[in-house]
């Protein structure tokens, strides 16, 4: 269901838009930001006294894993998309190793036909590729689908795309961009074996970012890398967490003309490989927390151009999973509820400013997706929009975890700013601790 509600006016935040910070009002009639200005009155619009308040474009989620259909004890569409809006977080794209993995066009309709029922935030789900489905793979829709998503390591199923046939037919031939996990199986496989050979059994966590190395990350993002300059392909790779990676990328070439960009993740930005020993498997990713001097590099590849979006990779698992030892225990957590609050405590550090926090979490991910109308606070677009305090501070606990597995490493932390509004496509969805769920997210269109 999408409902419009009445007209809303948010009066005299403090904008944060396309590099500047200013006062004003917003109207919004039909979904849409109607008018941007000072003083705006309208006789029967909602208002949202938003004085002392930051207004920033909703956050775009390029990589989320949702976990529906057929890993929905871990996740589901309907609660970590309201864990994403409660959070500042209006749209998401969402990875297609879920169960069965997203490897043939009915099985995308399948995932799209379930969010149009269930997500509180908009959407939009990646077409899987393995090193057999090529065909399908070339039937995706570039104005409906977000792109194309190939792991090349490690994954669940039949998505590890090994195969160097099929790797030149996808780069040299998908109709739209392929975000790419990068992680060479063979150097993971060679270093696990050392450490078995080693510890037997007892592998610890603190020997993750050793087994899924710097090298293995390295090795295979230079090769994606190689493939798409060789092709023209436009790239994405995600979750860069290495120093090493980042002088992959360009930062003097403009965002609209690149053809290959890169992510970073919340996790990457924010732990080191010291936080292991109180965070333990709780802190377990692919690619893995590295160390302070990789997070120091990454920081730094935001700022000057060479990454360009910041997301979240939210992979949740339960409590009792992550509770196994390090072997057992499975990659990935959530954090698409927190992650603008992270953001923000690194704001308040003086890492970032709040103009570049918009611009890789909003601006640049609509510009590297070629989003229809979203991520910049303008008339004629849509209004996802989140409102801020930042200088309440909020307590991460288990009574205010919405994500399904009910645990956040960030559990404890007390982040020094909260996130007051959310607005989805014009629907006030998330207000002051409440979500309003009389309306769903929509679908998002790219300009391709």
């Amino acid at each position: 269901m999408t409902k419009q509600t009445s007209p809303i006016l948010i009066k005299a935040p403090t904008i944060v838009n396309e590099g500047r910070v200013y006062i004003s009002d917003v109207l919004i009639v039909n979904g849409v930001i109607e008018r941007i200005a000072p003083g705006i009155a309208h006789p029967t619009a909602i208002e949202i006294n938003a004085e002392g308040l930051h207004l920033l474009p909703g956050l775009i989620d390029d990589q989320v894993h949702f976990r529906e259909p057929g890993l929905t004890h871990k996740a589901d569409i309907w609660h970590e998309s309201r864990a994403a809006v409660a959070g500042g977080t209006t749209s998401f794209m969402e990875m297609p190793n879920t169960v069965p993995n997203t490897l043939t066009q009915q099985l995308l309709q399948d995932k799209y036909d379930m969010a149009a029922r269930q997500s509180l935030a908009n959407y939009s789900f990646y077409m899987g590729a393995a090193n057999d489905n090529l065909d399908e793979v070339l039937r995706t829709d570039p104005r409906k689908v977000c792109g194309i998503k190939v792991f090349m390591g490690s994954s669940t199923g039949n998505m590890l795309v090994d195969d160097e046939h099929t790797l030149e037919g996808l780069f040299a031939n998908s109709p739209m961009l392929i975000a790419t996990h990068c992680e060479d199986e063979a150097t993971i496989r060679q270093n696990l074996a050392r450490y078995k050979a080693l510890h037997g059994d007892d592998l610890t966590i603190d020997m993750h970012p050793l087994i899924r190395s710097a090298e293995a990350c390295y090795i295979s993002s230079s090769r994606a890398v190689t493939l798409a300059r060789k092709h023209g392909t436009r790239l994405h790779v995600l979750h860069i967490s290495t120093a090493q990676e980042t002088d992959l990328f360009d930062k003097d070439i403009p965002l609209p003309a690149k053809r290959i960009t890169a992510e970073a993740c919340v996790h990457h930005l924010w732990f080191s490989d010291a936080d292991y020993a109180e965070k333990g498997n709780f802190i377990k990713w692919n690619p893995a927390v590295k160390t302070a001097q990789d997070r120091a590099g990454i920081l730094q590849a935001v700022l000057d151009g060479r990454i360009d979006v910041i997301a979240t990779d939210h992979a949740p698992h339960t409590l009792a999973e992550k509770s196994q030892p390090y072997s057992q225990a499975p990659s990935g957590g959530p954090l698409v509820q927190y992650a603008l609050q992270a953001l923000l405590d690194m704001y308040h550090a003086g890492k970032l400013t709040l103009e570049q926090l918009v611009q890789k979490t909003a601006h640049n991910t609509a510009t590297c997706f070629r989003i229809d109308r979203r991520g910049f606070i303008r008339e004629g677009y849509w209004a996802d929009l989140v409102l801020v305090n930042l200088h309440e501070p909020h307590t991460v606990n288990k009574e205010n975890i919405l994500s399904k597995c009910g645990w956040s490493p960030f559990e404890g932390h007390t982040f020094q700013s909260t996130i007051t509004h959310t607005l989805v496509s014009g629907n006030l969805v998330y207000d002051r601790g409440a979500l309003q769920e009389n309306s769903n997210g929509q679908r998002l269109l790219f300009n391709r």
